[in-house]
């Protein structure tokens, strides 16, 4: 017997047996190559909570996670150890996130996740969309904006979600596990159980709205009515089973089928404040991946998301302005029981820096898609140098919006709050690859709907609820169909100039506030030298465009009082910032964690 004939037999024993399996033969499963192990009790955050917790920063060697909570951190650490990649990790974190930590972040929400791969940056877009029927309108009545929170809660508010369509797309380029195998440590804690942390017992205990719905009140609540407390065993056995498909089916099955139906009958049937969103909307809804938005200061060259996210863009007209002044010089001196004591010339500079960006983000920013967004204009170094020369030893109080050389049609004033309950995660993986990923459902505990174990967004608010402004301009960050409302959210990947070497990833949660939280980490590592867990526990501070914003109970009256001498209007306020940061050390990496939230890093 010839080999052509041999070989030609074998071929079509081959096909026999491969027409016989498509008819019926059975596939033997595929061996998951990671398993999840529970973790034990030490993981739980501290039984009190302090609203502020020293930290010492961590270091590892090879690769690390930050995330806001030690369970979540713990699974992207396995995933990590188990030989995934950042992304993967990054996936891990968020299921578990929307688990624990579900007054933040989820499935039920969107994302911005910044990743590189060794050779370039790329920037999933998992932003929330305007159903189609929306109109400028949606949040008015009479012609006039509603009270905000008549526009949050309930189903107006809703958004199509964008995270499992933006993490799935993530995967496809630089996922190394089986999909499937992510979701292993949110479905086990969800039916094993995990103690509820002080702050979602403090947020539950504090929050209006949440009880009114019955799925939340029956899930969150005692019989009686009373919240359930910190240390109580939580399990979730219906988000469980959506993950479990999720994780067998791929995204499509929470955007089209029974669980987008669910989704979708929550939003419309609500009875005081029904929603637009449809079927139609859930099922056609894509995740993009965009160019990241870099700027450079210094030595260093910082890169995140675009437009929709006002973040980055902000960031890089502060640091375009800052480059021209003397701030370098004004470093924060540590007091011998670990407080901080800040420059007042440093805190008046970086607020007037931002006070300029703030002015130009509420005139512009919006989604890139819909509206023109004069990025370059925004970001030239001629603009930038022009706009710095309007900071002088008195407080502006407030900057007007500039004019770019692009800027394009005239547009509206903007001042739609943005809500601070979000979710920062920061990678790091033994090949140096990274991701900084910001993820939110924009209040705490979104528009307060729950279905089938996870709660929805209320990111429409991020719009504007006017149309045009007080001159009848148009707002570029109006609602309209299919539109993605602005962000505030920063993850940021920072990069060293002249080299090219990764050197930190950072993010925040806090709403409109991020910006300022972001800037002031990049302004301690960056100018100051100070390790990424310093530049994280230093007081927040900066400026929104309205009064200069110090963090209460950490600055002293000798800073306000200079402030006030210069013509700021101080307001001392609360300031929970939830940054996760790691940076590239001698010794490998150093993370930080934000000390007023409950937060870790963990590495090996």
């Amino acid at each position: 017997m010839t080999f052509l004939h041999s070989f030609r037999q074998i071929q079509q024993l081959v096909l026999l047996a491969t027409a016989f399996c498509l008819s019926g033969c059975a596939t033997a499963p595929q061996q998951p190559r990671f398993s999840y192990r529970l973790p034990d009790s030490s993981l739980n955050p501290p039984e009190v909570d302090s609203g502020w917790t020293d930290k010492p920063g961590w270091q590892a060697r090879h690769w690390m996670v930050a995330a806001a909570h030690p369970l979540a951190a713990d699974a992207g650490f396995q995933i990590l150890q188990a030989g995934g990649s950042v992304v993967d990790a990054a996936i891990a974190v968020q299921m578990v996130l929307n688990l624990v930590e579900p007054q933040s972040s989820g499935i039920g929400g969107g994302a911005f996740l910044v990743n590189w791969d060794g050779k370039s940056v790329k920037v999933f877009d998992g932003r929330e969309t305007a159903p189609a029927k929306a109109s400028e309108a949606l949040f008015q009545k009479d012609g006039k904006p509603m009270p905000f929170y008549e526009g949050v809660v309930g189903g107006h508010s809703v958004g199509v979600p964008g995270v499992l369509r933006m993490l799935e797309l993530a995967h496809k380029h630089d996922g190394k596990l089986p999909w499937a195998d992510l979701f292993q440590p949110a479905i086990r804690l969800a039916e094993h159980g995990f103690a509820i942390s002080p702050r979602l017992a403090t947020l539950l205990k504090s929050d209006k709205y949440l009880m009114l719905d019955p799925t939340a009140r029956a899930f969150f609540y005692n019989v009686d009515g009373s919240p359930k407390t910190a240390g109580t065993i939580l399990k979730n056995p219906e988000l469980a089973a959506v993950l479990r498909e999720v994780a067998q089916r791929g995204a499509d099955a929470f955007y089209t089928g029974p669980i987008a139906h669910d989704i979708v009958a929550k939003v419309q049937m609500h009875s005081s404040n029904p929603g637009l969103l449809s079927e139609t909307d859930m099922a056609g809804y894509q995740a993009r991946e965009r160019e990241a938005l870099c700027f450079d200061y210094r030595q260093a060259h910082v890169c995140g998301p675009p437009p929709p996210s006002s973040g980055p863009l902000a960031l890089g007209e502060i640091f375009g302005v800052l480059e021209h002044t003397p701030i370098a010089r004004d470093k924060p001196v540590r007091n011998p029981e670990g407080s901080w004591n800040l420059s007042a010339e440093a805190v008046h500079l970086y607020s007037e820096a931002a006070r300029l960006a703030y002015a130009d983000r509420a005139y512009y920013a919006a989604d890139g898609e819909m509206v023109k967004v004069p990025i370059a204009g925004l970001l030239d170094a001629a603009y930038l140098k022009q706009r710095a020369k309007l900071i002088d030893e008195w407080s502006m109080g407030t900057a007007q919006p500039g004019q770019p050389a692009d800027m394009g049609l005239s547009n509206g004033h903007d001042q739609s709050p943005e809500l601070p309950s979000t979710s920062q995660i920061s990678i790091v993986d033994g090949e140096g690859h990274a991701v900084s990923m910001t993820t939110s459902i924009e209040d705490a505990f979104g528009s307060r709907q729950m279905v089938r174990g996870f709660l929805l967004n209320n990111q429409l608010t991020d719009f504007s609820f006017a149309s045009v402004d007080s001159e009848g301009r148009p707002i570029a960050n109006r609602v309209q169909p299919g539109k993605r409302p602005r962000s505030s959210m920063s993850p940021l990947l920072v990069f060293d100039k002249p080299t090219g070497q990764f050197i930190m990833a950072i993010g925040s949660p806090g709403g409109s506030a991020i910006i300022n939280y972001v800037g002031k980490v990049l302004l301690g590592t960056l100018d100051w030298g100070l390790t990424i867990q310093d530049a994280i526990a230093l007081p927040n501070f900066g400026s929104r465009n309205g009064p200069t914003e110090l963090e209460q109970g950490r600055v002293p009256d000798s800073l306000v009082q200079a402030l006030q001498d210069r013509g700021h209007d101080v307001r001392l306020m609360p300031q929970t910032s939830g940054l996760q940061g790691i940076m590239r050390t001698p010794q490998g990496w150093f993370g930080g964690a934000d000390p007023r939230r409950e937060g870790v890093a963990m590495g090996q």
